[in-house]
């Protein structure tokens, strides 16, 4: 799974004046942020725990349970300021991503050298996200203001994805899985700015979109290594 439509959870937050919250608000707001992002990545680690043993099931029903997916994340928007009621769509949400990554990450298993592959690909994620998080706060560069052109590239990548289906070309797959990779890194800059200046409408969006981030870029990760890692 991948390739979210990363500009779901901006709505209208730049209607949101930053100005408006004083800096104990913003250091809340991030670490509010910041707590269920963690607790995501642990929820669709449950998910692709769950799901590895399910993989062929998981594989035949992929198309009710991807609307189902996309129905919690659109769902999301709805309900994220309904104390309760958000956490449960949010973390109904993160664990089907773990479940929809399932099939991939059962397919790896059974590579010669299947888990290191997962591991190594989880290990580099870590790096290159925490790197970017890193120089997203040390940078005096402002990346609040591409949005539009990150956007424009992320459904250039969506639509090459769309034409590979039918092409099913090795090349253009390695092509698009390294351009993922470089795309969301750089909207882990984009994202973390935005969470440090309190530009997110609730915590929950700033921590869906870094766990969107987080999850593409692993996922695409995993593919590359894969398929160098890969005898066949």
């Amino acid at each position: 799974m991948g390739l979210y439509d990363r500009d779901y959870a901006r709505g209208n937050s730049f209607a949101y004046e930053t100005a408006s919250r004083d800096d104990s608000q913003i250091i809340s707001f991030v670490k509010e942020t910041y707590k269920l992002f963690a607790a995501s990545m642990m929820a669709g680690a449950v998910g692709a725990y769950v799901g590895v043993p399910l993989a062929g099931a998981i594989q035949a029903y992929f198309f009710p349970l991807f609307f189902l997916e996309i129905g919690l994340l659109i769902g999301l928007q709805f309900v994220k300021k309904k104390p309760g009621v958000n956490l449960a769509v949010m973390f109904a949400f993160v664990f089907m991503t773990g479940l929809m990554l399932a099939p991939l990450l059962a397919r790896t298993l059974g590579m010669s050298g299947g888990g290191s592959i997962i591991g190594n690909a989880f290990a580099m994620t870590s790096v290159v996200f925490g790197a970017m998080s890193f120089f997203a706060i040390k940078t005096t560069k402002d990346f609040t203001g591409y949005g539009k052109p990150l956007m424009i590239a992320l459904f250039v990548i969506i639509g090459f994805s769309i034409i590979n289906i039918f092409l099913g070309n090795p090349m253009i797959h390695v092509i698009i899985s390294g351009a993922v990779v470089i795309l969301f890194s750089i909207l882990v800059i984009y994202d973390t700015q935005n969470i440090m200046r309190g530009a997110y409408e609730t915590p929950i969006d700033g921590a869906i979109a870094l766990y969107l981030d987080f999850l593409n870029i692993f996922t695409a990760l995993l593919q590359l290594f894969g398929i160098f890692g890969n005898d066949d």
